[in-house]
Order: C-alpha cells, then structure tokens, then sequence
C-alpha cells in the first residue's frame, strides 16, 4: 500500500493474482479512506502478465473479492486509477470501480482466460453496464484485447497521455478537495440507474435534491 500527497493508494499489476492478502489490502485501504484518512484514492494498475490469476482460488474467496470491490466501488472518495501496459485479472476488475481513469497508450485491457473461456466474474457485470452488452461481448465471450484508443472510445477510459503519473498528480490534487460523501451519493444514482425504474429511482433523487439544497443553504 502507497500513501501519496493527495490520498491514499493501492499497486496491483496485471502479474497479481487474486489472493487472501490482495483481498486485505482492498480492505485496509477501504478503511482508511472511511475513516476519514483520504479524500482521493489512487489505484495504480497494470503491467506484467500473470499466467493463472484466478487459477487456485475458491468461491469463497472470490465471494470475498467481489464484496471488496464493490467495497471500494462505494467509497466516499473519489478513486483515481493509472493503468499502463496490460491490463488484467485483478488489475482490471478494480479498474472497473474507479471513478477516473488515465492510461498510457500501451494499455491493453483483457479479461483473463480461465478454464474454457474469459473469467464470467462481476467485470462481466460492470462492464454490461459501463459500454452496453454489445461491446462488452467481444471481450466477456472471446477475450479480445482491448488497445487504450479503444478503450477511450467506449468510455473505460477518461484520458489516454503520454505521463499518466503526472497527470494523476494533477486530477489527484483537483479532487482532493471534493466532498466524498456527496460524491458518493452521486455515484450510487448513477450505478442503480442501470437496473433500477424510474418510479423507484425518484425517491432516492429527490431525497439527493433535498440534500444538495439544504447543504447549499448552510453554506
């Protein structure tokens, strides 16, 4: 685990494999932020290529790395990830939570083979609802790899430079002032919106328009 200027961060390369202390370590780090430790999270992903990344786990344990994710999905902070190389495994499923996303033009996204076919883990979730099952297709049913200009296009990228370092430095120092838990307000609307109804999203809306107004007054 890294601490920088602007939050606190976490390394995983496309080399890791999941595991019981990769698992801790998004835990570690989700604890921090939520107790108040960092306003910014920065995930540094990518590199290397790990042949099994998911080959001696068990359900449990991946029951257990979902429910992290999903942990670090839900943070109030906003998460920055700088991704360069490939891109895989565990590297690319936390790439899938975060909220900002800068990559070198090496990057190439993959979902890791397992057994018979692309690892069927929640990426395959996450990605339906971030580029539409049309594109997710290619890469949950064939294991296409995904080039950065690419991946930009569809929208898993926000920013394709030249020094993804140095620009997170920046976008790091940008959001370190951003309220986290109105930040994370505004991401659960935008995440349930994929499933939920209108008529079931309003109330959550409209107790979110309430908030913003009463905090807007005591300003």
């Amino acid at each position: 685990m890294v601490t920088g200027l602007a939050g606190t961060g976490l390394a995983i390369g496309a080399d890791a494999v999941l595991s019981g202390t990769l698992v801790d370590e998004v835990n570690a780090l989700c604890g921090r932020v939520e107790a108040g430790q960092a306003a910014a999270v920065l995930l540094r992903l990518g590199g290397g290529t790990a042949d099994r990344p998911y080959g001696d786990v068990t359900v449990q344990a991946v029951n257990r790395w979902e429910r992290a994710l999903r942990r670090l999905e839900r943070l109030p902070a906003a998460t920055v990830a700088v991704v360069d190389g490939p891109c895989a495994g565990p590297a690319f499923d936390a790439l899938l939570t975060a909220d900002y996303r800068i990559a070198s033009a090496a990057v190439r996204l993959r979902i890791a083979p397992v057994g018979a076919g692309p690892w069927p883990g929640m990426a395959l979730y996450r990605l339906a609802n971030q580029v539409g099952a049309g594109r997710a297709r290619q890469l949950a049913l064939f294991g296409t790899e995904l080039p950065a200009d690419r991946a930009a296009e569809w929208g898993l990228l926000d920013e394709v430079v030249p020094d993804p370092a140095a620009r997170s430095a920046e976008v790091l120092d940008a959001f370190a002032g951003t309220r986290g838990k109105e930040l994370a307000i505004r991401r659960r609307l935008l995440l349930d919106a994929g499933y939920t109804s209108f008529e079931d999203a309003l109330g959550a809306h409209l107790a979110a328009c309430d908030r913003a107004l009463r905090l807007a007054a005591a300003d």
